[in-house]
């Protein structure tokens, strides 16, 4: 793991996470633990109206926060309920933390590679609806990052486990002195929580 990312994590403290907060995001660590028990690779498709921020921001801190565990099997993807594009100013915020993204190309919907780690393979960022071919359509979890796609997806296809775990959308700062703030305030949010969630991974270790 590059180094600017493994000390942003050591720095997180969990312990700011209020309990209720904590209880929400115990339904994640449990849907995790249960996987592992029962020896199956974890799959979880984080989800909001656009993904173009908060499920991406989920995806990606998902993802290296398994790795800054040593959990293997955790394979971390994000959808929406219609498809835009990932919010220029995410991947800025993401650069500013340590990650190196590139672009493949300058259209409409850029797919992005951000890297994290010099062993492990980059993670693929773009935006796409929540049952697109490249995400799992079976024994996955189905993360609802927002209130808007929570109601409107009432049921996702192929999930065999539903958790709401929302947030404030970041796009609010948008166009105001305060946007590179709160984009900031919100990816460390997320990474915190992430960072929580799989602190509470068991693993059967010899």
């Amino acid at each position: 793991m590059f180094l600017p990312i493994k000390e942003l994590l050591d720095g997180l403290e969990v312990g700011s996470i209020p309990l209720s907060r904590k209880r929400e995001l115990h339904q994640l660590s449990d849907y995790i633990n249960q996987s592992i028990q029962h020896h199956k690779k974890v799959h979880l498709t984080f989800i909001c109206t656009h993904n173009s921020r908060r499920s991406h921001l989920c995806q990606i801190w998902a993802q290296i926060a398994a790795r800054y565990y040593e959990i293997s099997d955790v394979h971390c993807y994000s959808g929406g309920t219609e498809t835009t594009a990932v919010f220029p100013k995410v991947i800025k915020t993401l650069q500013r933390q340590g990650l190196e993204i590139t672009q493949k190309k300058k259209k409409e919907n850029p797919k992005y590679y951000i890297e994290y780690s010099e062993i492990m393979p980059p993670i693929s960022a773009f935006s796409k609806v929540f049952d697109d071919v490249s995400n799992p359509s079976s024994q996955f979890a189905a993360v609802m990052t927002c209130d808007h796609a929570s109601e409107s997806c009432p049921v996702v296809p192929g999930a065999e486990k539903r958790i709401s775990l929302t947030y404030v959308d970041p796009k609010i700062s948008d166009g105001t002195p305060e946007q590179k703030a709160v984009y900031k305030e919100r990816s460390l949010q997320i990474a915190t929580e992430m960072k929580y969630v799989f602190s509470q991974v068991i693993l059967n270790k010899p």
